[in-house]
């Protein structure tokens, strides 16, 4: 992991103008060498211009005690070292200044033109005290020798420094910019992931919905239905004995009827948790993801629909289990019966289903139409109850509601791309309808 530029600046804080610690010594210690370099070349430098030493010594530390401020100014320190240049002194600062000013973030040209005045300054230097060398016979080289002496040392003491300087200045550069692309990509990973949490949390939402309206629609219509022929039962157990037995023998077959969709509900979850396991072996200590249980409930719901149904072909048997419980049910059916997709069916089935369930909560003893239409491109239904025959039927069962049905039929007609519209009547009933794509 990298860190950030505000971590990088509260770890590498210096003195003054300096980064680091380290920096700030190098400097000192550089400015010092320069100063004392100064300071022996301004004793030759007074005699030539015939003033006192002691000011050609003072005038030499100061002039090479500039190098300090090598990284706060470096275009002052290389002006200095060319105007001292004439007094053969400062150069070291020159060398340390062109290096400086070539790696620091100083525009080109000024870089190439201040490298040439050096450049220039050190030729004509040389020149002059080479030649001024060889008239006083202390070389006897040949005259091709003065300017090649020149060109050598103004080349020396000018171009690897400049060279070295703008190498070290781009590969600074491009680690900033490294350093700083890190720092971006970090942020955005960790950008990504508390984006990635967010997915997460609504998946882990949307599979508790989906396991809860799964759960709702295997089990809450035969539970509705074994309710009510239980109260039918307790009205009619002593006056018709017949009757009574008829409706604890249906009460027997829909509760086995409801423990076996839920048994299969359950026992897929636990199927697709055991091929989790065997494919992929967690720790004692490791629980089950949401998600991975809501994956295992959807799947719950699709292999049941796709093994057992429900199918349209079912309706009728749906219809006579409420006609059993009392409930008058018309049922008619418009257009050519044909097979659909598997999600198509099942969602239609279980919508007349649970339209079905809340005629038994809300209104019993209504009268209930039941009208399915089969047209070119979709399947169409309704389900539409008649006012209940007395204001008390509706909580007579006393079954409890969570306001979760119409809630589940609209999530699963709107899933397939479908239209679902339900309310009041103008005749005190209630109705449901629902449109779905055949594709």
């Amino acid at each position: 992991m990298t860190t950030t530029g505000a971590d990088r600046t509260t770890a590498l804080a210096g003195p003054w103008w300096w980064s680091r610690w380290r920096s700030a010594v190098l400097d000192g210690g550089l400015a010092l060498v320069s100063a004392l370099e100064c300071g022996a070349e301004g004793i030759p430098f007074a005699r030539d211009a015939g003033v006192p030493v002691s000011a050609g010594i003072v005038f030499g530390l100061l002039a090479g005690s500039v190098l300090l401020l090598r990284r706060k100014w470096p275009i002052a320190v290389v002006l200095v070292s060319i105007a001292i240049t004439p007094a053969q002194m400062g150069f070291l600062m020159g060398i340390v200044g062109l290096y400086t000013l070539a790696a620091a973030e100083v525009p080109r040209r000024i870089i190439v033109a201040l490298s040439g005045m050096t450049f220039l300054g050190t030729l004509i230097v040389t020149f002059v005290r080479v030649r001024q060398s060889m008239a006083r016979g202390d070389l006897t080289m040949g005259d091709w020798f003065v300017p090649f002496a020149s060109l050598a040392t103004s080349l020396g003491l000018t171009a690897p420094p400049v060279l070295l300087g703008l190498y070290v200045g781009a590969r600074r550069r491009l680690m900033e910019s490294l350093r700083e692309r890190a720092d971006s990509l970090e942020r955005e990973l960790q950008l990504l992931a508390e984006r990635a949490e967010e997915r997460a949390e609504w998946a882990r939402g949307e599979e508790r919905t989906r396991i809860a309206r799964e759960m709702h629609d295997v089990v809450a219509h035969r539970v509705s239905l074994m309710v009510v022929h239980a109260a039918a039962l307790q009205a009619v157990a002593r006056k018709d004995p017949e009757k009574a037995v008829k409706n604890a023998a249906l009460v027997g077959d829909m509760g086995r009827q409801a423990l076996t969709e839920l048994r299969e509900m359950l026992g897929v979850l636990r199927s697709g948790d055991g091929v989790r396991r065997r494919t992929a072996p967690a720790p004692a200590s490791a629980s089950l993801p949401l998600a991975a249980v809501g994956a295992a409930a959807a799947a719950a719901a699709s292999r049941v629909a796709e093994e057992e149904g429900p199918y349209l072909s079912e309706l009728e048997e749906l219809i006579g289990q409420s006609a059993a419980a009392g409930m008058v049910v018309d049922l008619s059916v418009e257009g050519d019966v044909r097979s659909y997709a598997v999600a198509v069916e099942q969602t239609a089935f279980r919508v007349v289903q649970e339209a079905l369930t809340n005629v038994h909560k809300h209104a019993a003893g209504a009268k209930t139409h039941v009208r399915l239409a089969h047209r070119v491109a979709e399947i169409a239904m309704q389900v539409e109850n008649e006012p209940p025959p007395e204001p008390a039927s509706a909580a007579s069962a006393g079954l409890p509601s969570g306001g979760n049905g119409l809630v589940g039929m609209r999530e699963r007609v709107l899933g397939l791309g479908g239209v679902f519209v339900s309310g009041p009547t103008d005749a005190g009933g209630f109705r449901v309808s629902a449109v779905i794509p055949a594709a």
